[in-house]
Order: C-alpha cells, then structure tokens, then sequence
C-alpha cells in the first residue's frame, strides 16, 4: 500500500492487511526466504508502516464514533 493509500484505508481493511502481512511473513519463515535480508526488511517495513496506520485509524474511527454519540469526555 502507499502512503496515500494508508492514510484514506479504514481500520477494518487495515487490520485485515496487516493480518495478510503477518501470514507472508510466516511464510516466508517456512519457505526459507527469511535468509532473504532484502525481502524481510521491506516486509518488516510495510508490516509497521500498516501497524501504525491501522492503530491510528482505529483511535480516529473510535473518536469519531464517541463525537457522533455526542458523549462528553469527562476526566
């Protein structure tokens, strides 16, 4: 995914590639790419690039959400 990409992908579709990141990395693990220094350090790249914008897309939907409901944050 690029940057782009990344920023405008809802929390569902994140977390269901960043699932599909984490199965190729098994994968690779079984299949002897993991020797593959290049190939695993794009794939570990991509694997946080995904992380974080799935955590932050998560918080923002969740924010989003509680603001709809009209909730006031007390604390």
């Amino acid at each position: 995914m690029t940057t782009s990409e990344l920023a405008t992908t809802t929390a569902p579709l994140l977390h269901r590639h960043l699932r599909l990141l984490e199965q190729e990395r098994a994968f690779a693990c079984l299949t002897g790419l993991v020797d593959n220094d290049l190939y695993m350090a794009d794939l570990a790249e991509e694997l946080d690039a995904v992380r974080v914008a799935y955590v932050g897309a998560a918080v923002t939907e969740i924010a989003s959400l509680r603001a709809e409901l009209g909730t006031p944050l007390q604390g």
